[in-house]
């Protein structure tokens, strides 16, 4: 059996940190941190993420406003709420949950949020800096990814990494932090013709592609890491998008569920953190100047 990555001990070192953290914020005058958290219509979901969400922020010390919104609202709507929270004093970060109903334009979001409120990475500013190697706010879910291989000290700098998956939510911020560690890093995706001459050379495989058994353990070498993202479905399972076989082969693996999805929660917190900082600072600079 490989090493399992379970997420729980990484989720419950990042909570230590963040207490902490979030100490010295709450010791400092004004409001507490605070995160407004989006969920448009009712996708079964989203919501159940949106519960998580609370539930974690609430256990670390994060104050959260949960802004519940009708599916029917229209772009217009959604862009002066988005606006609203970005010019609130009070508001620190901001979480819009996906997926959007179909009508509304998806890019939305990222058009619309300020960089320094935009705790989950989505807008084209924090895409932008993470691509240029000047991180600011980052993707919680690929960087929980990278939080996970530090936790169990598995080596990345010098390494060669598969990705498999290339959507800008998981797939390609999580190319851009591998490469800032310093790995060797190549990127697979649905029009890759054989996916398995990549991953079998990889020393870490990272799956963000959403589909099941993506991955067999004929596609990769012994002894080689698997980060699996993936979240499916299969007769109310819920399954990775590596096969079961995988872990006959990997050195390490990552559970699913227990292991990405509970770190990317923690991370999103911490995200938050960063953003009350930033925030108090800018209102600090304000301040000295008037």
């Amino acid at each position: 059996m490989p090493q399992l990555l379970e997420g729980k001990p990484v989720a419950l070192e990042i909570e230590r940190r963040l207490r902490d953290e979030i100490a010295l914020i709450d010791d400092a005058p004004g409001p507490p941190a605070t995160a407004a958290a989006v969920l448009v219509g009712d996708d079964e979901s989203s919501y159940s993420y949106f519960r998580s969400i609370l539930r974690t922020f609430k256990r670390v010390g994060i104050d959260v406003v949960p802004r519940e919104i009708s599916a029917g609202i229209s772009d217009s709507h959604l862009r002066l709420i988005l606006g609203e929270l970005n010019h609130d004093p009070e508001i620190d970060g901001v979480i819009v949950f996906q997926p959007l109903p179909h009508h509304l334009d998806r890019s939305l979001p990222a058009n619309v949020l300020s960089a320094d409120k935009d705790i989950d990475g989505i807008t084209y500013s924090n895409a932008g800096r993470l691509s240029l190697g000047v991180p600011h706010l980052v993707p919680s879910t690929p960087l929980g990814g990278i939080e996970i291989l530090k936790h169990y000290g598995i080596p990345i700098e010098g390494k060669h990494a598969v990705v498999v998956g290339r959507s800008p939510i998981v797939g390609q911020p999580m190319a851009l932090l591998l490469l800032g560690e310093n790995a060797s890093v190549t990127v697979c995706h649905s029009r890759t013709p054989d996916i398995g001459y990549f991953t079998r050379q990889a020393d870490i495989v990272v799956l963000a592609a959403g589909r099941t058994d993506v991955l067999t353990a004929d596609m990769i070498s012994p002894g080689a890491v698997v980060l699996d993202f993936g979240v499916n479905f299969v007769d109310g399972k819920m399954t990775g998008d590596a096969h079961e076989s995988v872990q006959e082969v990997a050195g390490a693996i990552t559970p699913v569920p227990g292991g990405t999805g509970v770190v990317t929660q923690r991370v999103l917190a911490s995200n938050t953190v960063k953003a009350a900082r930033i925030h108090r600072e800018l209102v600090r600079e304000v301040d000295t100047i008037g």
